[in-house]
């Protein structure tokens, strides 16, 4: 079912005592209600400390990234079956920073997004394009050939365990954003993309989020557009006033 979702990315910010320090700071601001759900994502070392300071709150805890291996000689990696025995049901998968910097392909992120469903597991699955390609005009084809060449192998019952994350490369970290409008026409495009392969039901049920330099001073007014279902979000995360004011846009 679609939701709302506001879900902070710490990427790797936060040692343990600074998690756990931000975490408490979560938690003394929260208010009863938020009209989305609340995510965090802090770095492997953190998360089942995460996980247990947080039991009596509404925010999950989620990982940045996972194997697509189930187990063995893999140096480093980090499988499913090891997320959920430390309580995670949600994986960030795809992140342009995964992409960039340690070369995941589109063969690869669908083999993880798999995995990841088969398991039981919610994937945060992240698509985008850098600024030459938007400049080029080619964002829609880009971002596109992501979602089909990672998703379009799933089932409709499948992508029910499924969020999309846009996040125009060009606007994250930069203090670029992309204007309403532009956020607006991308994640309309996704969800016509998903109703003529799924179908309506499918279209209509899967969040999609925005991510890119989403700040309290940008949140509200990129999460009232129709197909803006939350946000992604990076460095405003590690302030807890300025994530729980994002949280509070909708």
């Amino acid at each position: 079912m679609r939701k709302n979702i506001v879900a902070g990315n710490w990427k790797m910010n936060c040692d343990l005592p600074t998690s756990q320090k931000l975490i408490w700071e979560l938690k003394k601001a929260l208010k009863p209600d938020y009209n989305c759900e609340l995510m965090i994502a802090p770095s492997f070392p953190c998360i089942y400390p995460a996980f247990n300071s947080t039991l009596d709150t509404p925010i999950e805890v989620v990982a940045q990234n996972c194997s697509e291996q189930e187990k063995g000689a893999f140096t480093g990696e980090v499988s499913i079956d090891m997320l959920q025995s430390v309580g995670v049901k949600t994986v960030i998968i795809g992140h342009s920073e995964r992409r960039d910097i340690y070369k995941e392909d589109d063969a690869l992120l669908a083999a993880k997004t798999v995995a990841a469903i088969n398991k039981g597991m919610r994937v945060i699955f992240c698509c985008g394009e850098h600024l030459e390609i938007r400049k080029a005009g080619d964002h829609f084809s880009t971002v596109g050939n992501q979602i089909e060449k990672a998703l379009f192998n799933l089932t409709p019952a499948q992508m029910e365990q499924v969020v999309i994350a846009y996040e125009p490369v060009w606007a994250i970290g930069t203090g670029e954003t992309a204007s309403p409008a532009q956020a607006q026409e991308m994640h309309a495009h996704i969800r016509t993309m998903l109703k003529d392969h799924f179908g309506d039901m499918t279209a209509h049920h899967t969040s999609i989020l925005y991510g890119g330099s989403v700040k309290p001073a940008n949140a509200a007014e990129l999460f009232a557009n129709p197909d803006v279902d939350g946000g992604l979000v990076g460095g405003a995360s590690l302030d807890a006033q300025s994530f729980l004011a994002i949280a509070d846009a909708f």
